[in-house]
């Protein structure tokens, strides 16, 4: 029988990253739980400092507008409705249900105290050094469901 080889790479695969999420919550659980919610924050900083740097350039260029397409895209790939809006200089973003918080409670995974700070400390770390501010105006830590608004600051 002929040998046959299979080439693939990651790009081949659907990206699928559900799993991440409990143990982001687990993270940020052992890093309250030992340094405090000053200790989540930093991290969360830090991470987002890293991570998303091409969101935060191309907001320095493409104002709102990159950071609305920042969240359709992240909501796309997590097969999760959103209602994104952007009216002038405000962008709305609307979750009906969290899709990390609905997999970790459909999965049995422990949802950390401060997982909200996901959203809060992130968006709000997307802004640094932009003229835009991140709101979190209503948040449900049993669904995730959530409205955001990003707006220019005042001077």
């Amino acid at each position: 029988m002929p040998k046959e080889t299979m080439r693939r790479t990651a790009a081949d695969n659907e990206y699928l990253h559900k799993d991440f999420h409990g143990s982001l919550s687990g993270g940020i659980e052992y890093l309250d739980t030992h340094f405090g919610e000053a200790a989540v924050k930093e991290y969360l900083r830090d991470f987002t400092l890293a991570y998303y740097k091409p969101v935060m350039d191309d907001m320095k260029q493409r104002g709102l507008a990159a950071l609305r397409d920042h969240f359709e895209r992240l909501y796309a790939v997590e097969k999760s409705p959103v209602d994104v809006r952007l009216d002038g200089e405000v962008l709305t973003v609307r979750v009906a249900k969290c899709p990390a918080v609905t997999h970790m409670r459909e999965h049995g995974y422990p949802v950390a105290r401060l997982f909200v700070e996901t959203t809060r400390t992130v968006n709000e770390t997307l802004c640094d050094g932009s003229p835009y501010k991140a709101e979190l105006l209503e948040y449900d830590g049993e669904t995730g469901r959530s409205v955001q608004r990003f707006s220019r600051r005042r001077s």
